[in-house]
Protein backbone atom coordinates (compact mmCIF):
# COMPACT_ATOMS: atom_id res chain seq x y z
CA UNK A 1 0.00 0.00 0.00
CA UNK A 2 1.55 3.19 -0.94
CA UNK A 3 1.50 6.46 1.50
CA UNK A 4 -0.92 8.11 -0.54
CA UNK A 5 -3.75 5.56 -0.53
CA UNK A 6 -3.14 4.98 3.63
CA UNK A 7 -3.85 8.78 3.93
CA UNK A 8 -7.14 8.63 1.75
CA UNK A 9 -8.31 5.34 4.07
CA UNK A 10 -7.75 7.68 6.98
CA UNK A 11 -9.39 10.27 6.01
CA UNK A 12 -12.81 8.70 4.76
CA UNK A 13 -12.57 6.49 7.84
CA UNK A 14 -12.71 9.81 9.83
CA UNK A 15 -15.84 10.83 7.82
CA UNK A 16 -17.76 8.46 8.27
CA UNK A 17 -17.17 8.31 12.11
CA UNK A 18 -17.84 12.22 11.82
CA UNK A 19 -21.40 11.57 10.04
CA UNK A 20 -22.35 8.37 12.57
CA UNK A 21 -22.13 10.89 15.56
CA UNK A 22 -24.34 13.70 13.92
CA UNK A 23 -28.07 13.59 14.48
CA UNK A 24 -30.65 13.50 11.37
CA UNK A 25 -31.26 17.31 12.42
CA UNK A 26 -28.00 17.86 12.38
CA UNK A 27 -27.34 17.01 8.64
CA UNK A 28 -27.01 20.06 5.98
CA UNK A 29 -28.10 19.74 2.10
CA UNK A 30 -25.43 21.73 0.50
CA UNK A 31 -25.82 25.24 -0.02
CA UNK A 32 -28.31 25.19 2.95
CA UNK A 33 -28.97 25.89 6.33
CA UNK A 34 -29.93 23.37 9.31
CA UNK A 35 -33.11 21.34 8.09
CA UNK A 36 -35.46 21.10 10.47
CA UNK A 37 -38.08 18.09 9.93
CA UNK A 38 -41.44 19.17 12.10
CA UNK A 39 -43.34 16.51 14.01
CA UNK A 40 -46.61 14.96 12.66
CA UNK A 41 -49.80 17.30 12.15
CA UNK A 42 -52.03 16.66 15.42
CA UNK A 43 -55.72 16.37 14.68
CA UNK A 44 -58.55 18.58 15.85
CA UNK A 45 -59.84 18.24 19.41
CA UNK A 46 -62.70 16.39 19.57
CA UNK A 47 -65.77 17.96 20.76
CA UNK A 48 -67.84 17.07 23.29
CA UNK A 49 -70.53 14.25 22.47
CA UNK A 50 -74.23 16.53 21.35
CA UNK A 51 -76.82 15.46 23.56
CA UNK A 52 -80.25 14.60 21.90
CA UNK A 53 -82.25 17.12 20.95
CA UNK A 54 -85.15 17.66 23.69
CA UNK A 55 -88.52 16.74 22.10
CA UNK A 56 -91.82 18.33 23.46
CA UNK A 57 -93.00 17.85 26.68
CA UNK A 58 -95.36 14.87 26.62
CA UNK A 59 -99.21 15.39 27.43
CA UNK A 60 -100.17 13.90 30.41
CA UNK A 61 -102.36 10.70 30.10
CA UNK A 62 -104.90 11.66 32.88
CA UNK A 63 -105.87 14.20 34.96
CA UNK A 64 -105.39 15.17 38.64
CA UNK A 65 -108.51 17.33 39.01
CA UNK A 66 -111.49 17.02 37.00
CA UNK A 67 -112.34 14.29 34.55
CA UNK A 68 -110.52 13.29 31.31
CA UNK A 69 -111.81 15.59 28.67
CA UNK A 70 -109.67 14.14 25.87
CA UNK A 71 -107.14 16.49 23.98
CA UNK A 72 -106.95 19.30 22.43
CA UNK A 73 -105.34 20.71 19.25
CA UNK A 74 -104.58 24.52 21.14
CA UNK A 75 -102.56 27.14 19.61
CA UNK A 76 -99.74 26.08 21.40
CA UNK A 77 -99.76 22.61 20.64
CA UNK A 78 -101.94 19.13 22.00
CA UNK A 79 -103.06 19.58 25.53
CA UNK A 80 -104.92 17.34 28.08
CA UNK A 81 -108.08 18.94 28.84
CA UNK A 82 -109.11 18.42 32.57
CA UNK A 83 -112.89 19.45 32.94
CA UNK A 84 -114.90 20.94 35.90
CA UNK A 85 -118.33 21.12 35.92
CA UNK A 86 -121.19 21.18 38.37
CA UNK A 87 -120.91 22.11 42.15
CA UNK A 88 -117.57 21.88 44.22
CA UNK A 89 -118.56 20.89 47.45
CA UNK A 90 -115.28 20.51 49.13
CA UNK A 91 -112.28 22.55 49.13
CA UNK A 92 -110.18 21.88 45.69
CA UNK A 93 -107.01 23.37 44.57
CA UNK A 94 -106.69 23.27 40.57
CA UNK A 95 -102.37 23.05 40.23
CA UNK A 96 -100.62 24.06 36.83
CA UNK A 97 -99.67 20.54 35.28
CA UNK A 98 -97.27 21.35 32.03
CA UNK A 99 -99.67 20.35 28.85
CA UNK A 100 -102.81 20.57 30.72
CA UNK A 101 -105.89 22.89 30.13
CA UNK A 102 -108.93 23.02 32.20
CA UNK A 103 -112.16 23.25 31.36
CA UNK A 104 -115.36 25.08 32.87
CA UNK A 105 -118.57 23.22 31.48
CA UNK A 106 -121.99 24.27 32.52
CA UNK A 107 -122.30 26.54 35.30
CA UNK A 108 -119.66 25.63 38.23
CA UNK A 109 -120.87 26.80 41.75
CA UNK A 110 -118.47 26.71 44.50
CA UNK A 111 -120.20 25.46 47.21
CA UNK A 112 -123.77 26.40 48.29
CA UNK A 113 -125.08 29.45 49.35
CA UNK A 114 -124.71 30.30 53.29
CA UNK A 115 -127.45 32.73 53.43
CA UNK A 116 -126.85 36.47 54.69
CA UNK A 117 -126.16 35.33 58.23
CA UNK A 118 -124.09 32.53 56.97
CA UNK A 119 -125.81 30.02 59.10
CA UNK A 120 -126.96 27.34 56.16
CA UNK A 121 -125.58 25.81 53.05
CA UNK A 122 -121.66 24.94 52.67
CA UNK A 123 -118.58 26.63 52.02
CA UNK A 124 -115.85 25.99 50.02
CA UNK A 125 -112.58 27.40 48.84
CA UNK A 126 -111.74 27.14 45.07
CA UNK A 127 -107.93 27.62 44.64
CA UNK A 128 -106.60 28.33 41.33
CA UNK A 129 -102.38 28.02 40.81
CA UNK A 130 -100.16 30.62 39.13
CA UNK A 131 -100.08 29.60 35.53
CA UNK A 132 -103.10 27.89 35.24
CA UNK A 133 -105.71 28.57 32.27
CA UNK A 134 -109.19 28.21 32.24
CA UNK A 135 -111.46 27.50 28.86
CA UNK A 136 -115.49 27.74 28.00
CA UNK A 137 -116.96 26.76 24.85
CA UNK A 138 -120.27 29.27 25.02
CA UNK A 139 -122.79 31.29 26.83
CA UNK A 140 -124.08 28.31 29.10
CA UNK A 141 -120.48 27.81 30.67
CA UNK A 142 -119.52 29.61 33.89
CA UNK A 143 -118.38 29.53 37.79
CA UNK A 144 -120.49 31.19 40.24
CA UNK A 145 -118.70 32.02 43.68
CA UNK A 146 -121.73 31.40 46.39
CA UNK A 147 -121.96 33.10 49.72
CA UNK A 148 -119.90 32.19 52.56
CA UNK A 149 -117.18 30.43 49.74
CA UNK A 150 -114.20 31.70 48.43
CA UNK A 151 -112.44 31.82 44.78
CA UNK A 152 -108.56 32.10 45.46
CA UNK A 153 -106.89 32.58 42.25
CA UNK A 154 -103.42 34.68 42.69
CA UNK A 155 -101.41 34.51 39.29
CA UNK A 156 -97.98 36.31 39.26
CA UNK A 157 -96.49 38.96 37.47
CA UNK A 158 -94.87 36.38 34.79
CA UNK A 159 -97.73 33.72 34.96
CA UNK A 160 -100.79 34.87 35.14
CA UNK A 161 -104.07 32.48 35.56
CA UNK A 162 -106.14 32.98 32.42
CA UNK A 163 -110.13 33.14 32.10
CA UNK A 164 -111.13 32.25 28.55
CA UNK A 165 -112.77 30.88 25.89
CA UNK A 166 -111.98 27.32 23.87
CA UNK A 167 -112.24 29.82 20.26
CA UNK A 168 -108.94 31.93 22.09
CA UNK A 169 -107.66 28.19 23.06
CA UNK A 170 -108.18 27.14 18.65
CA UNK A 171 -106.89 30.30 18.17
CA UNK A 172 -109.75 31.24 16.17
CA UNK A 173 -110.88 34.46 18.16
CA UNK A 174 -109.82 37.60 16.76
CA UNK A 175 -109.61 41.03 18.38
CA UNK A 176 -113.25 42.28 17.42
CA UNK A 177 -114.57 38.24 19.18
CA UNK A 178 -116.67 38.23 22.62
CA UNK A 179 -119.60 36.67 24.30
CA UNK A 180 -117.86 33.56 23.71
CA UNK A 181 -118.31 31.71 27.25
CA UNK A 182 -120.36 33.46 30.04
CA UNK A 183 -117.92 35.00 32.58
CA UNK A 184 -116.93 34.96 36.41
CA UNK A 185 -119.62 35.68 39.41
CA UNK A 186 -118.33 36.59 42.42
CA UNK A 187 -121.10 36.62 45.66
CA UNK A 188 -121.12 38.07 49.11
CA UNK A 189 -122.89 39.08 51.92
CA UNK A 190 -122.14 42.71 52.28
CA UNK A 191 -124.70 45.62 51.96
CA UNK A 192 -126.87 46.31 48.60
CA UNK A 193 -130.07 48.14 48.28
CA UNK A 194 -132.10 46.67 46.01
CA UNK A 195 -133.70 43.54 48.34
CA UNK A 196 -136.53 41.30 47.75
CA UNK A 197 -139.23 41.67 49.84
CA UNK A 198 -139.87 44.51 52.31
CA UNK A 199 -136.81 44.37 54.17
CA UNK A 200 -134.36 47.80 55.06
CA UNK A 201 -131.36 47.68 52.68
CA UNK A 202 -128.31 47.16 54.25
CA UNK A 203 -129.99 44.35 56.33
CA UNK A 204 -128.91 40.56 57.06
CA UNK A 205 -132.13 40.29 55.16
CA UNK A 206 -131.46 42.34 52.06
CA UNK A 207 -131.01 40.08 49.43
CA UNK A 208 -130.98 39.82 45.60
CA UNK A 209 -131.08 37.61 42.69
CA UNK A 210 -128.26 38.60 40.80
CA UNK A 211 -127.87 38.85 36.83
CA UNK A 212 -127.71 36.39 34.18
CA UNK A 213 -128.56 33.57 36.19
CA UNK A 214 -131.04 31.59 38.31
CA UNK A 215 -130.39 30.41 42.36
CA UNK A 216 -127.72 32.81 43.23
CA UNK A 217 -128.48 35.34 45.66
CA UNK A 218 -126.23 37.98 47.58
CA UNK A 219 -126.44 40.48 49.94
CA UNK A 220 -126.20 40.50 53.96
CA UNK A 221 -124.68 43.09 56.70
CA UNK A 222 -121.33 41.54 56.77
CA UNK A 223 -119.43 44.71 55.05
CA UNK A 224 -115.77 42.56 55.60
CA UNK A 225 -116.92 39.69 53.92
CA UNK A 226 -114.27 37.53 52.39
CA UNK A 227 -115.27 36.20 48.95
CA UNK A 228 -111.06 35.22 48.39
CA UNK A 229 -108.59 37.20 45.99
CA UNK A 230 -108.05 37.77 42.11
CA UNK A 231 -104.59 38.36 41.60
CA UNK A 232 -102.86 38.95 38.08
CA UNK A 233 -106.41 37.62 36.30
CA UNK A 234 -107.12 38.27 33.00
CA UNK A 235 -110.80 37.19 32.04
CA UNK A 236 -111.04 37.24 28.28
CA UNK A 237 -114.03 36.93 25.54
CA UNK A 238 -116.68 36.74 28.21
CA UNK A 239 -120.23 38.43 28.99
CA UNK A 240 -123.56 37.07 27.87
CA UNK A 241 -126.49 39.23 27.25
CA UNK A 242 -129.49 37.13 28.17
CA UNK A 243 -132.07 39.90 28.09
CA UNK A 244 -132.68 43.54 29.05
CA UNK A 245 -131.10 44.51 32.02
CA UNK A 246 -129.64 40.47 32.42
CA UNK A 247 -126.73 39.91 31.37
CA UNK A 248 -123.41 38.01 32.44
CA UNK A 249 -120.38 40.68 32.49
CA UNK A 250 -116.93 39.14 32.52
CA UNK A 251 -116.09 39.59 36.16
CA UNK A 252 -119.65 40.02 38.16
CA UNK A 253 -119.59 40.79 42.20
CA UNK A 254 -122.82 40.54 44.13
CA UNK A 255 -122.67 42.24 47.72
CA UNK A 256 -118.68 41.19 47.92
CA UNK A 257 -117.25 42.47 51.01
CA UNK A 258 -114.38 44.79 51.93
CA UNK A 259 -112.41 41.26 52.95
CA UNK A 260 -111.97 40.95 49.46
CA UNK A 261 -108.76 41.36 47.43
CA UNK A 262 -109.12 42.50 43.84
CA UNK A 263 -105.64 43.66 42.24
CA UNK A 264 -103.84 43.10 38.83
CA UNK A 265 -107.26 42.06 36.32
CA UNK A 266 -107.41 42.50 33.55
CA UNK A 267 -111.12 42.01 31.85
CA UNK A 268 -110.76 41.88 27.53
CA UNK A 269 -113.45 42.30 25.08
CA UNK A 270 -117.14 41.03 27.48
CA UNK A 271 -120.08 40.96 25.34
CA UNK A 272 -121.78 43.03 27.91
CA UNK A 273 -120.08 45.34 30.77
CA UNK A 274 -116.67 44.66 31.42
CA UNK A 275 -117.06 44.23 35.35
CA UNK A 276 -120.17 45.34 37.33
CA UNK A 277 -120.82 45.56 40.87
CA UNK A 278 -124.05 44.82 42.37
CA UNK A 279 -123.56 46.59 46.47
CA UNK A 280 -121.07 45.53 48.43
CA UNK A 281 -117.89 47.00 49.65
CA UNK A 282 -114.97 45.87 47.83
CA UNK A 283 -111.94 47.93 46.84
CA UNK A 284 -110.15 47.59 43.29
CA UNK A 285 -106.54 48.34 42.45
CA UNK A 286 -104.96 48.08 39.17
CA UNK A 287 -107.84 47.19 37.07
CA UNK A 288 -107.74 47.17 33.37
CA UNK A 289 -111.03 47.23 31.11
CA UNK A 290 -110.06 47.07 27.10
CA UNK A 291 -112.68 46.32 24.69
CA UNK A 292 -115.83 45.71 26.58
CA UNK A 293 -119.40 45.76 24.27
CA UNK A 294 -120.89 47.78 26.90
CA UNK A 295 -120.19 49.93 29.66
CA UNK A 296 -116.36 49.00 30.44
CA UNK A 297 -117.36 49.53 34.82
CA UNK A 298 -120.34 49.65 35.85
CA UNK A 299 -121.17 49.82 39.50
CA UNK A 300 -125.04 49.06 41.02
CA UNK A 301 -127.52 48.90 44.01
CA UNK A 302 -125.23 50.74 46.82
CA UNK A 303 -121.82 49.94 45.99
CA UNK A 304 -119.44 51.56 48.50
CA UNK A 305 -115.81 50.96 47.25
CA UNK A 306 -112.72 53.04 45.47
CA UNK A 307 -110.77 52.21 42.66
CA UNK A 308 -107.13 53.32 42.33
CA UNK A 309 -104.84 52.73 38.97
CA UNK A 310 -107.68 51.83 36.35
CA UNK A 311 -107.10 51.76 32.79
CA UNK A 312 -109.84 51.76 30.57
CA UNK A 313 -109.70 51.60 26.78
CA UNK A 314 -112.75 50.82 24.23
CA UNK A 315 -112.55 49.14 20.80
CA UNK A 316 -113.41 51.88 17.83
CA UNK A 317 -116.38 49.35 16.70
CA UNK A 318 -117.92 48.95 19.85
CA UNK A 319 -118.81 49.88 23.32
CA UNK A 320 -121.17 52.48 25.29
CA UNK A 321 -119.74 54.33 28.43
CA UNK A 322 -116.29 54.21 29.88
CA UNK A 323 -118.76 54.19 33.41
CA UNK A 324 -122.11 54.08 34.28
CA UNK A 325 -122.72 54.62 38.20
CA UNK A 326 -126.52 54.07 38.99
CA UNK A 327 -128.54 53.17 42.20
CA UNK A 328 -131.40 51.42 40.97
CA UNK A 329 -134.23 51.10 42.66
CA UNK A 330 -135.48 54.97 43.65
CA UNK A 331 -132.65 58.10 44.45
CA UNK A 332 -132.92 57.62 47.96
CA UNK A 333 -132.53 54.20 48.39
CA UNK A 334 -130.16 52.98 50.89
CA UNK A 335 -127.28 52.78 51.19
CA UNK A 336 -126.67 55.06 48.57
CA UNK A 337 -124.14 53.86 46.46
CA UNK A 338 -120.33 55.92 46.80
CA UNK A 339 -117.90 55.02 44.54
CA UNK A 340 -114.18 56.89 44.13
CA UNK A 341 -111.92 56.73 41.56
CA UNK A 342 -108.39 57.81 41.54
CA UNK A 343 -105.54 57.56 39.02
CA UNK A 344 -107.20 56.52 35.70
CA UNK A 345 -107.07 56.92 32.24
CA UNK A 346 -109.92 56.73 30.31
CA UNK A 347 -110.02 56.75 26.57
CA UNK A 348 -113.34 56.17 25.11
CA UNK A 349 -112.36 55.14 21.74
CA UNK A 350 -116.15 53.44 20.32
CA UNK A 351 -117.95 55.22 17.49
CA UNK A 352 -121.04 53.46 18.75
CA UNK A 353 -121.54 54.50 22.10
CA UNK A 354 -122.64 57.26 24.45
CA UNK A 355 -121.81 59.46 26.98
CA UNK A 356 -118.32 58.64 28.55
CA UNK A 357 -119.79 58.94 31.90
CA UNK A 358 -123.26 58.11 32.96
CA UNK A 359 -123.63 59.53 37.15
CA UNK A 360 -127.14 59.14 37.85
CA UNK A 361 -130.00 57.43 40.34
CA UNK A 362 -129.08 59.21 43.48
CA UNK A 363 -125.62 58.09 43.59
CA UNK A 364 -122.52 59.60 45.08
CA UNK A 365 -119.44 59.28 43.20
CA UNK A 366 -115.92 61.11 43.16
CA UNK A 367 -112.93 61.27 40.32
CA UNK A 368 -109.11 62.25 41.31
CA UNK A 369 -106.42 62.96 39.10
CA UNK A 370 -107.69 61.38 36.28
CA UNK A 371 -107.03 61.06 32.31
CA UNK A 372 -110.72 61.64 30.34
CA UNK A 373 -109.84 61.10 26.19
CA UNK A 374 -112.48 61.32 23.91
CA UNK A 375 -112.95 60.86 19.94
CA UNK A 376 -114.05 64.09 18.21
CA UNK A 377 -118.23 65.20 19.46
CA UNK A 378 -118.53 62.86 22.35
CA UNK A 379 -120.10 64.63 25.10
CA UNK A 380 -118.11 62.92 28.48
CA UNK A 381 -119.99 63.66 31.51
CA UNK A 382 -124.15 63.03 31.84
CA UNK A 383 -125.01 63.52 35.55
CA UNK A 384 -128.52 63.08 35.49
CA UNK A 385 -131.44 63.11 38.81
CA UNK A 386 -131.69 65.65 41.57
CA UNK A 387 -130.92 63.14 44.18
CA UNK A 388 -127.53 62.95 42.18
CA UNK A 389 -126.70 66.20 42.73
CA UNK A 390 -128.49 67.11 46.52
CA UNK A 391 -125.91 68.13 49.10
CA UNK A 392 -128.01 66.74 51.95
CA UNK A 393 -129.67 63.47 52.80
CA UNK A 394 -129.88 59.96 54.03
CA UNK A 395 -126.36 58.27 53.83
CA UNK A 396 -125.83 61.39 51.37
CA UNK A 397 -121.88 62.35 50.83
CA UNK A 398 -123.14 65.53 48.38
CA UNK A 399 -123.19 66.00 44.74
CA UNK A 400 -120.47 64.40 42.61
CA UNK A 401 -116.62 65.58 43.15
CA UNK A 402 -113.90 66.36 40.71
CA UNK A 403 -110.31 67.15 41.30
CA UNK A 404 -107.28 67.37 39.72
CA UNK A 405 -109.44 65.51 36.04
CA UNK A 406 -108.46 66.65 32.86
CA UNK A 407 -110.79 66.19 29.73
CA UNK A 408 -110.27 66.21 25.91
CA UNK A 409 -113.75 65.98 24.66
CA UNK A 410 -114.17 68.58 22.26
CA UNK A 411 -116.00 71.67 22.34
CA UNK A 412 -118.67 70.09 24.50
CA UNK A 413 -117.60 68.14 27.31
CA UNK A 414 -120.86 68.13 29.59
CA UNK A 415 -124.08 66.53 28.23
CA UNK A 416 -126.97 69.14 28.07
CA UNK A 417 -129.86 67.43 28.06
CA UNK A 418 -131.96 69.50 30.98
CA UNK A 419 -132.15 67.42 33.24
CA UNK A 420 -129.48 68.55 35.13
CA UNK A 421 -128.75 72.50 34.13
CA UNK A 422 -125.52 72.81 31.91
CA UNK A 423 -123.97 75.74 34.62
CA UNK A 424 -124.95 73.40 37.99
CA UNK A 425 -122.64 70.33 36.16
CA UNK A 426 -120.19 73.03 35.16
CA UNK A 427 -119.88 74.69 38.79
CA UNK A 428 -118.97 71.06 39.80
CA UNK A 429 -115.65 71.01 37.71
CA UNK A 430 -114.82 74.95 38.65
CA UNK A 431 -115.31 74.33 42.33
CA UNK A 432 -112.86 71.30 42.24
CA UNK A 433 -109.02 71.76 41.94
CA UNK A 434 -106.51 71.57 38.73
CA UNK A 435 -109.82 70.55 36.73
CA UNK A 436 -109.30 71.51 32.93
CA UNK A 437 -112.30 70.54 30.91
CA UNK A 438 -110.51 71.48 27.60
CA UNK A 439 -107.10 69.91 27.56
CA UNK A 440 -105.11 68.31 24.96
CA UNK A 441 -103.43 65.18 25.80
CA UNK A 442 -99.85 63.95 25.63
CA UNK A 443 -99.72 60.46 26.21
CA UNK A 444 -97.42 58.31 24.80
CA UNK A 445 -98.36 54.80 24.30
CA UNK A 446 -101.88 55.93 24.57
CA UNK A 447 -102.17 55.84 28.23
CA UNK A 448 -99.13 57.14 29.46
CA UNK A 449 -98.27 60.49 30.96
CA UNK A 450 -96.50 63.05 28.91
CA UNK A 451 -95.13 66.51 29.78
CA UNK A 452 -98.75 68.27 29.86
CA UNK A 453 -100.28 65.22 32.50
CA UNK A 454 -97.23 65.11 34.35
CA UNK A 455 -97.76 68.99 34.94
CA UNK A 456 -101.20 68.86 36.40
CA UNK A 457 -100.89 69.52 40.08
CA UNK A 458 -101.91 65.51 42.47
CA UNK A 459 -104.74 65.97 44.44
CA UNK A 460 -104.09 64.22 47.86
CA UNK A 461 -106.76 61.74 48.19
CA UNK A 462 -105.77 60.30 51.83
CA UNK A 463 -108.91 62.50 53.46
CA UNK A 464 -111.37 60.46 50.96
CA UNK A 465 -110.34 57.05 52.14
CA UNK A 466 -107.26 55.06 53.60
CA UNK A 467 -107.81 52.96 50.86
CA UNK A 468 -105.72 55.41 48.33
CA UNK A 469 -102.02 55.24 48.39
CA UNK A 470 -99.86 58.48 47.84
CA UNK A 471 -99.21 58.29 43.89
CA UNK A 472 -98.04 61.77 43.43
CA UNK A 473 -99.45 61.71 39.88
CA UNK A 474 -102.81 61.92 37.79
CA UNK A 475 -103.75 59.38 35.23
CA UNK A 476 -103.07 55.48 35.35
CA UNK A 477 -99.31 55.77 34.26
CA UNK A 478 -96.94 58.20 35.77
CA UNK A 479 -94.61 57.80 33.25
CA UNK A 480 -92.25 55.26 30.93
CA UNK A 481 -90.63 53.75 34.04
CA UNK A 482 -94.16 53.32 35.89
CA UNK A 483 -94.83 49.68 34.31
CA UNK A 484 -97.15 48.59 36.31
CA UNK A 485 -99.41 47.36 33.61
CA UNK A 486 -96.80 45.05 31.83
CA UNK A 487 -95.67 41.56 31.53
CA UNK A 488 -99.22 39.97 33.23
CA UNK A 489 -101.85 41.42 30.48
CA UNK A 490 -102.27 40.42 27.03
CA UNK A 491 -101.94 42.86 23.93
CA UNK A 492 -104.89 43.64 21.42
CA UNK A 493 -105.21 46.51 18.35
CA UNK A 494 -107.35 48.22 21.51
CA UNK A 495 -104.29 48.48 23.65
CA UNK A 496 -100.68 47.06 23.69
CA UNK A 497 -99.01 46.93 27.21
CA UNK A 498 -95.92 45.74 25.83
CA UNK A 499 -96.23 42.36 27.60
CA UNK A 500 -95.33 38.87 25.65
CA UNK A 501 -98.67 37.50 25.25
CA UNK A 502 -101.41 38.18 22.64
CA UNK A 503 -104.45 38.23 23.34
CA UNK A 504 -105.57 36.33 20.50
CA UNK A 505 -103.09 33.47 21.13
CA UNK A 506 -102.14 31.92 24.48
CA UNK A 507 -98.73 32.69 26.18
CA UNK A 508 -96.46 30.24 25.15
CA UNK A 509 -96.35 28.13 28.59
CA UNK A 510 -100.20 27.60 28.24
Amino acid sequence: MTSNKFKTILALSAASAALASCGADEIASPGEGVIVVPGPTPGPTPGPTPGPTPGPTPVPTSCTVGTDGGTIESVNGTRRVCTITGRISSNLAIPRVEGVLYQISGRVDVGTDVGGDGGSGAAVTLTIDPGVTLFAASGVDFLVVNRGSKLIAEGTASRPIIFTARANVLGTASDTSDGLWGGVVMLGRAPISNCIGAVPGGSVDCQAQIEGTTNALYGGATANDDSGSLRYVQIRYSGVVIGAGNELQGLTTGGVGSGTDFDYVQVHNSSDDGVEFFGGRHNFRHLIVTGASDDSVDTDVGYKGNIQYLIVAQRTGAGDRLMEVDSAGGEDTTPRQNIRVSNATFLHNSTVGANSFLIHGGADYGLYNSVVVARAGVECFDIDGAGTMQTSGTDEAGPPAFNSVVVQCGSTPIDDDGNITLAAVQSLFTSGSNNNLSYTASLTGGFVNGATETSVPYFDVAPVSSFFVNAGHIGAVKDSADTWYRGWTCDSTTADFGSDSNCIGLPSYA
